[in-house]
């Protein structure tokens, strides 16, 4: 990732600590809820390793190829999964979020212009049209879920479920990986 060491620290440790919490989630569901929790820790690890200051951390030149391809078989996943839910679940999300890691993967590969900047893929202000269709969908992601944390009251006597089982728990993980991402996109 290009960008100030501290801020690609903190990025890698929120997306780590994201992928932990959803192996964590893995561990205490089943069924389709198992496999979403599954494809989300793959998604926080997979960020954490790219935004590792390169500075620091030079990957090899094959890690953006493994990153591609590594994205490309969790979208294709995602993809199967949303053709046999017939779209009523999580798996759309788990599909652009995909797309958008091959799309900064390809982008950040060595060779490709992204270290010397976008100007041949700019529009006209200077932003690349899918970096900014991506930014707009995990904007406008990130907004709606964290809208969903604001806290109701629960019912007197209920029993907390346990951490793996906490519904808002894991959207406050997937609110977070979308920030994560907008951060991401924003320094491609």
């Amino acid at each position: 990732m290009h960008g100030t060491a501290f801020s690609a620290w903190l990025l890698v440790a929120l997306c780590a600590a994201s992928g932990a919490y959803c192996v964590l989630r893995m561990r205490s569901s089943a069924g389709e809820e198992r496999g979403a929790a599954g494809g989300e820790a793959a998604m926080g690890f997979g960020m954490a390793a790219m935004a590792l200051p390169a500075t620091i951390v030079p990957p090899p030149s094959w890690a953006w190829q493994i990153y591609a391809a590594v994205f490309t078989a969790t979208g294709l996943r995602g993809l199967w999964a949303l053709r046999r839910a017939g779209g009523g679940s999580h798996h759309p999300h788990h599909l652009v979020g995909s797309l958008a890691m091959v799309y900064m993967a390809l982008t950040m590969a060595p060779g490709t212009g992204a270290h010397t900047g976008h100007a041949a893929h700019a529009g006209a202000g200077g932003v690349p049209l899918l970096t900014g269709v991506l930014l707009g969908y995990f904007v406008v992601f990130v907004l709606r879920s964290g809208a969903r944390l604001v806290p109701t009251t629960a019912p007197s006597g209920a029993v907390a479920p346990a951490w793996g089982a906490r519904p808002e728990l894991a959207l406050a993980c997937r609110v977070s990986m979308g920030v994560a991402m907008v951060a991401m996109l924003l320094t491609v």
